[in-house]
Order: C-alpha cells, then structure tokens, then sequence
C-alpha cells in the first residue's frame, strides 16, 4: 500500500511553500514521525513528518515552491510492521547481526591527543540542533570533519546527509577551507567570484515587513539607561531555588515583560494601532518575544501576558526557542501580538533602533549590561548598566507618552518589588 505524502495547510492565508529540503534520500526506508522535509513559507519554517513506515519515493525535488495539498512524495508501506517492531519483541538474547556501516573516508588522525579530539567533537555536537545531533549520532559521524554551510559556519542536515552520500560514494567529503596564505599573491591572479541564492521566502517576508514599516508608518526612536542591580541582585539570590522549583533559569526577559505590561497599562496608545482614521486600543496584552534563528527572526506571541506568573513567562520562551529549532513553530505563534521586545544584547549590542514590527505601534529594544561609571548620590560608583531603546509610531504615539514609558520600564526594572506589587 502506498501512502501519499503531501504538503500540509499551515494557515488560511498560506497557499505555498518551498520545500527547502529532504532529510532521506529516493529509496530509502523510513520510520513512523520520523522528519522528511522542510517546508519554508514567508511566516514559519516547519518539518513534515512521515505518517508510517515504509520505503520513501520522492516526486518533488528539494528547492521547489508547491502549493498546499501538493503530493511530494509517497511511502509504500510494505515491511512497516517490521521495520516498526521494538528489538524486545524480537527477543533480548537474540544475536543481532551487525548492521554494517557506510564507508567513511577519515583523514589521518592529527597530532593533538585523543582526549584533546574528543572534547573538541563534544564541543561541535554541543552546538547544533536537536535534529542534526541526531542523525550524526545515528552514523556515528565526527562532526568537526563535516564542513558548515548554514550562519556562522553552522552544521545543518543538508550538510550531514552530502557529508553521509560522499562518503558512500567514496568521493572525499569537503573539508573546511585552510587559512588564507600569509602574503596575498599578485592581484591579476586573483578570482573574484561572487555568489547568488534566492532568498527564502521567510526572509523575503521580513524585508517586506521591514520596508513597509519605515514606508507607512512615522517611527521615531526615544533611549533611557538601566541600572540593573536590583534585577541582578534578586536573581542572584533566587535563581538556584527559582530553577529547582519550576525547571527553568529566571532570566531578565520575564522582568521586561512584566514591566511593559504595568507600562502598557499606563500608556495605552502604545498598546493600539491605527487603522485608517480610526485608533485599534487593545484591552489584552500579548507580548511578542523577538527571537533570531538559523532562518531569520520570528517574534512567538506570549498571549495574555499580564495573567502570567514569572516562571510561566520563563517556560513560554524557552518552549518557543525550543520549538524554532527544531521547526516546530506555528502560524498562530506569530498572530496577534500588540507589543514587541528584541534583546540585541544576547549578540553583544550595546545600543540600536528597532523598527516596528507593524501594525502595532511600540517596541522595546534591550541591550547587553555593562559596567559603567554613573553617579549616585554625588559619588560616582559603577553599576551595571543596560541602554533601552523604544521605537514608537508618532502618528498614534507622543513624544511625551514615548518617553514614559520607557521610564515606567525603568523605575519597574531598577525598583522590581513595584512589579511584583504592580504599582
């Protein structure tokens, strides 16, 4: 019995997708949920899990834009029941007839020791997502020999599966490129090569998002400083039982979350919108979080955020991390926001202007804490510091509402027994 494989509706307003890649390759047998493909939409990037087990025949290549419903793919199910069976069914002393693996192409072991070698490879494997750590412990792959296509260098499955399909065919598999020669050699011998991809649909979306943001809107920008000692202090001095009791770190985000609330309250045309000639006011808080991924940056909507205890804040975004890295974020994650806030500081900014993630009219930008001279009573003492920024749409938006709140954030952050009081 074959089984057709088709591409999943994934919102009413999403009519197609690119499918940006295939986990298996034609022929090859598959298990009951486990991943396929990767569907990218201009919204949300998502995997497609196999419904049974069986052997998979592929009808649409990788890097092709399908409409939902489209059949990509089937699994004949024949041989599912045992390729499905559990080895206890089978008999615990059983002899197992080694399953032989594909031929790998090792270079010659460097000169650092084993150990040396072997904290090096936990570190790499330390660093990828759930998925990829995944199928290179399945072959038994040294990821410091895979080379990375993805951000920074990163390792991503399309470069473990040509890492696997290589090494099958006895072809070499690439290695990282060696450092570039001490002397640059004559100008004339030089290639200057260029390189160009289409972008994805997800980033496509964000540069539309972006563009229009500065085009229909009157954004303007407004900037305080945080003294963040008394947040500092209070999860140092919680954050042990904090984390034993919930699971969980305490981290600054949930305080900025909790303090724009008391500020939305405060200034609620930062919580509306404008639609034509009309003012949208919100009398609910949804807050989204923005966060960067291998993909582009997604903002997950924490939902009546104001009903929200700390330790529930602090498990919402770490379950939408979690969820975006293995792709596993839904079109209604991104929905219905009214307020945004972006942490530049976890990639080390120390001050930016974040552009409005319309059609709401407010976003929070924090920044990395640093140690800074500042005066306090008439003494100069050094605290740790963390510049704000709130980007606002002054069509709706006063410079005299812009700027109190983010001194409402301020006095919450700096004086945290207010939030905890909501005063």
């Amino acid at each position: 019995m074959k089984i057709e494989i088709k591409v999943p509706s994934v919102g009413e307003s999403i009519t197609e997708a690119l499918l940006a890649q295939w986990f298996k390759k034609d022929g090859d047998t598959v298990r009951k949920d486990e991943p396929l493909f990767v569907l990218e939409t201009d919204k949300v990037t998502l995997e497609v899990t196999a419904e049974a087990a069986g052997s998979l025949s592929i009808v649409v290549p990788a890097g092709t834009t399908v409409k939902v419903g489209t059949v990509v793919g089937t699994i004949s199910a024949a041989g599912a029941v045992e390729i499905e069976r559990p080895a206890v069914e089978k008999g615990q002393d059983q002899q197992k007839t080694p399953v032989p693996k594909p031929a790998v192409l090792e270079k010659p072991p460097a000169a650092a020791s084993a150990p040396a070698a072997a904290a090096e490879a936990h570190a790499v494997l330390e660093g990828l997502p759930p998925s990829v750590r995944r199928l290179v412990g399945e072959h038994r792959l040294d990821a410091s020999r895979i080379l990375g296509t993805g951000p920074g260098g990163r390792i991503t499955k399309g470069d473990v599966l040509l890492y696997i399909e290589q090494s099958e065919k006895g072809v070499a598999p690439a290695e990282p490129a060696p450092a570039a020669a001490a002397v640059c050699p004559p100008c004339e011998s030089v290639k200057e090569e260029i390189l160009r991809k289409p972008m994805t649909p997800i980033r496509r979306r964000i540069a539309e998002r972006l563009l229009k943001a500065r085009q229909n809107t009157a954004m303007l920008t407004t900037f305080n400083d945080i003294d963040m000692s008394a947040v500092i202090e209070l999860r140092k001095r919680y954050k042990e039982a904090f984390q034993k009791k919930y699971g969980v770190s305490l981290g600054f985000m949930s305080f900025f979350i909790k303090a724009s609330v008391e500020a939305l309250k405060a200034i609620p045309e930062i919580n509306a919108y404008v639609d034509g000639s009309d003012i949208i006011y919100h009398r609910y808080y949804h807050i989204g979080v923005a966060v960067g991924s291998e993909r582009g940056l997604v903002v997950p909507v924490i939902r009546h955020a104001d009903q929200l205890s700390f330790a529930e804040l602090e498990k919402a975004i770490v379950d939408f991390v979690a969820r975006i890295k293995e792709s596993r974020l839904a079109l209604n994650d991104l929905e219905g926001g009214t307020f945004t806030i972006t942490n530049g500081g976890v990639f080390g900014s120390l001050l930016s202007t974040p552009i409005l993630n319309t059609p709401q009219s407010g976003i929070l930008g924090m920044h990395r804490v640093d140690p800074r001279p500042v005066a306090v009573d008439n003494q100069v003492v050094i605290r740790p510091m963390m510049y704000v920024a709130m980007s606002y749409d002054h069509r709706i938006v006063d410079g005299r509402e812009a700027v109190t709140f983010l001194k409402h954030i301020k006095e919450g952050i700096e004086n945290p027994e207010r939030i905890l009081m909501e005063i």
